[in-house]
């Protein structure tokens, strides 16, 4: 006796499957996703996906975002902002305190920087990519242990 050929029992599960009848969904999953598509097009705009916000607030969260991303780099790369600061501090006089702080704080950290050996910044990131990997593997081991043969 020989085993029936692939192609052969392929064509026959398909065959069979289209002879099946079509079912009908649940009345209740139906309700239930015509209930969650209804309550999803009620969410506000500040709710949803940043595609459907309205054009000034994408246009006013990237600006600050650029914002908050050019302040970042003036802090780290330690670009003279003495002329701003100034004018600034002129307005609002508690800014100088607070930059002066964070000339402190952004000097702190660069000698604390300067001061670690490359090697431990390097194991250190390889330590972080590695934990991360492990953390993946693990959680799929214990999904395909968990809900493959369901």
């Amino acid at each position: 006796m020989t085993p029936p050929d692939h192609h052969d029992l392929e064509r026959l599960v398909d065959q069979t499957l289209r002879d099946l009848p079509p079912r009908r969904a649940p009345r209740s999953l139906e309700t239930r996703v015509l209930a969650a598509i209804a309550a999803r097009a009620a969410l506000p705009w500040w709710r949803k996906s940043f595609t459907y916000w309205p054009q000034p607030a994408r246009i006013g969260f990237v600006g600050v975002s650029l914002a908050i991303v050019a302040a970042h780099f003036w802090v780290l790369t330690g670009l003279d902002v003495s002329a701003l600061g100034a004018a600034i501090a002129a307005k609002f006089s508690w800014l100088g305190a607070v930059a002066t702080l964070g000339a402190t704080i952004r000097e702190f950290c660069q000698v604390v920087l300067r001061s670690i050996p490359p090697i431990w910044l390097y194991g250190g990131l390889a330590l972080v990519a590695s934990s991360y990997a492990a953390l993946f593997g693990l959680g799929a081991t214990a999904y395909r242990a968990l809900y493959a043969n369901r």
